[in-house]
C-alpha cells in the first residue's frame, strides 16, 4: 500500500512510504525514506534491512522469499526516478535490471518468468531475464492506484487488471494470449481493490463504494459470491484469501478487519428477513461472520496468519497485530508489536 501522494501521506512521521505482502503473504516489505525492509509475517521478524544514504523507496515488490525485489524510488528524495523500475539482487547488494518508462510507475508485479509494470493507463509485460524483452502491452481505464494482480502459481499465468470500462476486470492468460480475454463487469463504480487466490481460480473485487465484495470464477467469469462489508461507503485497503480459499479477509478506512467464509457460506451472517422476497436485496446480504477493530485508526493491510484461525494486520503507524478467531466469530488479540522498531537481531 502506497502512502505517497496528497491524499495518502503517512501522518505518523516514521519514514514509511509503502508496505505490501509478498505473493503468499508469508512476508511483507516496506519502502522507507532511507531504504527498504523485509519482514516475516508470522511470527513477525525483521529479515532484511537496506539503508540508502541517497534516497527513498516508494514501492517494493517481492518475489516470494528469493533475493530479487523490484524497487521504485519515492519520498522526499527518491533513490531512483519514479519512472524507473530497478530489480534489486539482495545477494549482490545492487540492482541488476533497469527498466525506463515515459511516465511514473504505479505498481510492479513479479513471477519467476515475468515482470509486469503498471502505469496510469497501461500495463506492460516483460520477460524476467537479464535483458527483459517486452511481450505485451494492455490498455486500461484510468488506474492511478496501479491495480493489477499476477497469479504466482507456476501452472497458471493469469493476469487481472482494470479493463477499459469503469468497474470492469480484464483477465488475460499470459501463457496463451491468443485466447480471448475474459471481461468481467464486476462493479458499476470504479474499482478500488482486486485480488486473486494463490491458485488463480478465484478473483475478489471491490469498488470505490466499498460496500460489496464480489468473488468470481476466473475461468468462466461467473459470480460465485456477493459479500457485504457494510451499509456505508468505505475505502477498501486490502483483500486476501487464505491458502485454501475457504476464507477471505479485508480491511478498510473504517478501521475494521472483516472475515468472510467462502467455502461454508452459511457461516456468514444474514438478516432474519433474508428469505423475504418483497424486501430489497440488502436484506439478503451475506455479512462477515467475524470482525475486529484495529486500535488507533491507522491504515492497515491484512492477511491470514500461519495458524488456521488467525489474521494479521500491518498498519502505517508501524504497529502489527495478530488476532485469533473461532467458528462462532469471536475474536481475541493474540500479538502486538511495533515492527519498525525491530532489528534483525530481535526474535
Amino acid at each position: 500500500m502506497s502512502l505517497q501522494g496528497t491524499s495518502s501521506t503517512n501522518p505518523f512521521g516514521n519514514g514509511l512510504l509503502f508496505y505490501g505482502f509478498n505473493q503468499d503473504q508469508g512476508c511483507f516489505a516496506c519502502g522507507m525514506e532511507n531504504g527498504f525492509r523485509v519482514y516475516n509475517c508470522d511470527p513477525v521478524k525483521e529479515k532484511e534491512r537496506r539503508d540508502f544514504a541517497d534516497g527513498g523507496i516508494g514501492y517494493v515488490e517481492m518475489l516470494f522469499r528469493c533475493n530479487y525485489l523490484a524497487l521504485v524510488g519515492g519520498g522526499k528524495t527518491p533513490k531512483y526516478p519514479p519512472n524507473k523500475v530497478m530489480v534489486w539482487d539482495d545477494l549482490k547488494k545492487k540492482h541488476v535490471i533497469e527498466l525506463d518508462f515515459s511516465s511514473d510507475v504505479k505498481a510492479v508485479r513479479l513471477r519467476r518468468d515475468r515482470i509486469v509494470v503498471v502505469q496510469e493507463e497501461m500495463i506492460k509485460v516483460y520477460t524476467f531475464t537479464q535483458n527483459p524483452q517486452q511481450l505485451h502491452v494492455f490498455e486500461t481505464c484510468y488506474n492511478p492506484n496501479g491495480l493489477c494482480v499476477l497469479c504466482p502459481n507456476s501452472n497458471n499465468s493469469l493476469l487481472a487488471f482494470p479493463g477499459r470500462k469503469m468497474g470492469q476486470v480484464q483477465i488475460v492468460d499470459l501463457a496463451n494470449t491468443e485466447k480471448a480475454f475474459l471481461n468481467i463487469p464486476a462493479h458499476e463504480a470504479a474499482l478500488s481493490c482486486i485480488v486473486l487466490n494463490l491458485q488463480g481460480t478465484k478473483l475478489a473485487t471491490a469498488s470505490e463504494k466499498g460496500t460489496l465484495i464480489r468473488v468470481f470464477d476466473t475461468f468462466s467469469g461467473n459470480k460465485l459470491h456477493e459479500l457485504r462489508r457494510g451499509a456505508n461507503n468505505a475505502s477498501i485497503y486490502c483483500i486476501n484469501f487464505n491458502h485454501d480459499s475457504s476464507l477471505l479477509c479485508l480491511s478498510s478506512d473504517h478501521g475494521t478487519v472483516h472475515i468472510f467464509a467462502i467455502e461454508d457460506a452459511k457461516k456468514n451472517q444474514q438478516s432474519s428477513l433474508a428469505s423475504a422476497t418483497f424486501l430489497p436485496k440488502y436484506f439478503s446480504s451475506k455479512w462477515s461472520f467475524s470482525r475486529f477493530q484495529v486500535p488507533g485508526g491507522a491504515k492497515c493491510i491484512c492477511a491470514f496468519g500461519s495458524d488456521a484461525n488467525s489474521v494479521i494486520a500491518i498498519c502505517n503507524d508501524g504497529s502489527y497485530y495478530k488476532f485469533a478467531f473461532n467458528s462462532k466469530g469471536e475474536c481475541t488479540r493474540d500479538v502486538y508489536a511495533q515492527f519498525l522498531e525491530m532489528t534483525e537481531e530481535d526474535t
